[in-house]
């Protein structure tokens, strides 16, 4: 049988590696989000380079001004639209990071408080006489400790969705205003 003390430092070692487990973890996953959005954008900048260099040798072989705008009206719609795919991609990149991130934590939190609990039971069962008050003081506060992480995951969970409900809203809208220029730019 092991005694108070002992128990606790035995928790406390599981703690500080759980947390250097999830710390690592969510390490692994912000590198790996990190290197997509890398590769997006080293993507991005490659097509746009190719993309420009063409398009610039279009315009520099119109033989009139009249071609020249045509030309350029002409490509502001392929432009828009991969603007709009890039944004899309990025915010999906964005959401997947985080709901990894999440679902690290909750994972790791939960495991926590079934560790931290099993341990005030072992400890309350070998408690000397008379402290049964401070017992159910530290499980009350370790009870209102899991409600109050339970409300914050909540708040997280609903800002994360109202963030993306707005990102998903700019981009839509971004879509719109650009398939109203575009069609006037490619008339004129």
């Amino acid at each position: 049988m092991f005694s108070i003390p002992e128990q606790f430092s035995s928790a406390t070692k599981a703690n500080l590696e759980a947390q250097f487990n999830l710390f690592s973890s969510l390490t692994g996953k912000a590198f790996e989000g990190i290197e997509k959005i890398i590769e997006l954008n080293l993507t991005a900048a490659k097509a746009t380079l190719e993309e420009t260099t063409a398009a610039t040798k279009q315009l520099l072989a119109a033989k009139d001004p009249q071609e020249f705008f045509s030309l350029s009206a002409a490509q502001a719609q392929p432009s828009a639209e991969k603007a709009i795919a890039y944004g899309r991609h990025l915010a999906a990149i964005t959401s997947g990071t985080q709901a990894e991130f999440s679902k690290a934590a909750e994972s790791q939190i939960a495991e926590t408080n079934r560790k931290v609990i099993s341990l005030v039971e072992e400890v309350s069962k070998n408690a000397p006489a008379g402290s049964e008050n401070a017992v159910a003081i530290f499980k009350t506060a370790i009870g209102n400790a899991n409600a109050g992480y339970e409300q914050f995951s909540k708040t997280s969970k609903q800002a994360v969705e109202t963030i993306e409900a707005n990102l998903a809203s700019a981009v839509n809208q971004f879509t719109q205003a650009a398939e109203k220029v575009v069609p006037r730019a490619a008339s004129k």
